[in-house]
């Protein structure tokens, strides 16, 4: 049994998830190989599994030749499903939706790639996020739909002891584009820092994904609000050593914010809670698998900055409400998002197309 999974670059949370689940998949003895269409950043988080980068058609159908795929799952890229069938691909072909962007932005991606998922599409692979579900029923009701949880990596991503920090960090994870909603993020840190004038900003994000012209816009406003000398960014860094920093966090008193529109999942949340690192973020979606306010994180309402505040205050002050999150955090990390949970599912999805 052979699989094959493709995204655009390796990088963000998809690269996340292609190395966990390639790992679980072939323990459960399902061969698994990765296509990236651009070479990113993700490369050197090093993979136990063949990796290939390209997007030449000569180049994909060197891959697809070779190596007799059972299934392919795309994710995203829905005009690749018609490539791979043009370039003499016959097996079962899957397309995953994962980082869509806004509600509104995964609407109409839906609807563009309807004539694409008809003619070369065998079925759908979502994570449980409502919004994703909801738009796939409505728009595309007649195709098969699997719904598989993300896995995350329980055992890497833990807490881990530390000298920290002197002052309390408040980290932010993303990209520098509109969904990430960095803006926010500068917005609540200026007011959190009346209240806590030692505040430290980390920002871990990778240049390259940043939208057009939004690094010069993030630098200007970083200097109207006189963050500069508080912030400290981190690019690039390898998600094999984030949970030193997220330890980090934790030991300092801090905390990550998410600020997102919409997550189809939330990887650098998750991954925090598994680091016993609290959390506070909006209600964007993805992460409601995996946050329950005040018992395994903190939400606040999407746009409102003295409501964040206020959430930030008491996640960082209140220390027996703050334990609590933590250690219920994680505890419900380690018992819904293993790696068994993933395969099994993956295994029974393959098996509705009797490839086992």
């Amino acid at each position: 049994m052979k699989v094959l999974f493709t995204f655009y670059v390796p990088s963000g949370g998809v690269e996340t998830l292609n190395k966990l689940r390639c790992e679980s998949l072939q323990r459960s003895g399902i061969e698994c190989h990765l296509l990236y269409l651009m070479p990113g950043s993700g490369e050197d988080n090093g993979a136990a599994f063949p990796t290939f980068i390209g997007s030449t058609d000569e180049e994909i159908t060197k891959v697809i030749r070779s190596n007799y795929y059972d299934a392919i799952i795309v994710t995203s890229d829905f005009a690749l499903l018609e490539r791979l069938r043009m370039l003499g691909y016959r097996g079962i072909l899957i397309y995953e939706a994962q980082g869509l962007g806004k509600r509104h932005e995964a609407e109409e991606l839906i609807k563009v790639a309807v004539p694409f998922l008809q003619s070369f599409c065998n079925a759908i692979l979502i994570p449980p996020t409502d919004h994703l579900m909801e738009l796939f029923m409505q728009i595309c009701p007649w195709m098969q739909r699997f719904v598989i949880p993300n896995l995350v990596d329980v055992n890497t991503f833990k807490h881990i002891p530390n000298d920290p920090p002197a002052d309390p960090v408040i980290a932010w994870v993303g990209r520098l584009e509109s969904n990430k909603n960095w803006r926010e993020y500068l917005e609540i840190a200026y007011q959190l820092r009346s209240h806590k004038p030692n505040l430290h900003l980390w920002m871990f994000h990778d240049p390259a994904l940043a939208g057009v012209g939004e690094q010069e816009k993030f630098d200007v406003m970083l200097q109207l609000l006189g963050l500069q000398d508080r912030l400290s960014v981190f690019t690039n860094i390898p998600n094999g050593i984030m949970p030193v920093y997220y330890s980090s966090i934790v030991n300092s008193g801090g905390f990550l914010l998410s600020t997102s529109v919409t997550e189809g999942f939330g990887y650098a949340v998750a991954e925090a809670v598994c680091c016993t690192c609290p959390v506070l973020s909006t209600d964007s979606d993805g992460v409601r698998s995996f946050i329950v306010h005040n018992r395994t994180g903190k939400f606040y309402p999407l746009g409102d900055v003295d409501t964040a505040v206020t959430e930030a205050l008491e996640l960082m002050d209140n220390n027996k409400l703050r334990s609590r999150i933590r250690k219920q955090g994680r505890d419900h990390m380690v018992a819904s998002f293993g790696s068994g949970q993933y395969s099994q599912s993956f295994r029974e999805m393959l098996n509705f197309f009797s490839i086992f």
